[in-house]
């Protein structure tokens, strides 16, 4: 039993220099005890008894028509990144971003808290990128922690106001 006490100590120890080092105004933390089960959040969040739910994972990969460098490509863009957002407002994108290098093709990802793939489909072709044609979407059921509902309030405190 001492183990596990000098450890958090020793934590809260290097912690504490680490913070100390960077300049931090706050002194560190303990790390915090057991977490406990909070049935307002499970229920907000949409778990089910194990702390997960359905989502369906959007894979989108390059399409047959690359539409031209130009005004067009940049408003198709645009049309892209405003359906993601109106997405993520709506409490239904939880999780998107690009792939950083495929040569298989892969552009993006979308996590969308959906119960089924028709309804994963439905709303991404709204999405200009997959009606002209620039990208393709392949769907896949996935069965994820509740918490990753979280993200995309968590994402906006990390992202700068511009």
């Amino acid at each position: 039993m001492p183990r596990p006490i000098a450890f958090t100590g020793l934590a809260v120890l290097l912690a504490g220099a680490i913070a100390a080092h960077a300049g931090a105004a706050e002194p560190a933390k303990a790390p915090p005890g057991p977490a406990t089960f909070d049935e307002a959040l499970a229920s907000r969040l949409g778990a089910d008894a194990n702390g997960m739910r359905r989502y369906v994972l959007v894979v989108l990969k390059t399409g047959p028509r690359r539409m031209p460098d130009g005004e067009a490509r940049k408003a198709m863009f645009a049309g892209h990144f405003a359906n993601m957002e109106r997405l993520t407002k709506e409490g239904r994108r939880v999780l998107a971003g690009p792939f950083v290098s495929d040569p298989a093709g892969w552009r993006g990802l979308f996590v969308l808290a959906v119960e089924d793939v028709e309804q994963a489909r439905r709303l991404t072709e709204s999405d200009p990128v997959i009606r002209e044609g620039e990208m393709v979407a392949e769907y896949h059921p996935w069965y994820g922690s509740a918490a990753t509902m979280m993200l995309p309030e968590i994402h906006e405190r990390l992202t700068p106001a511009r």
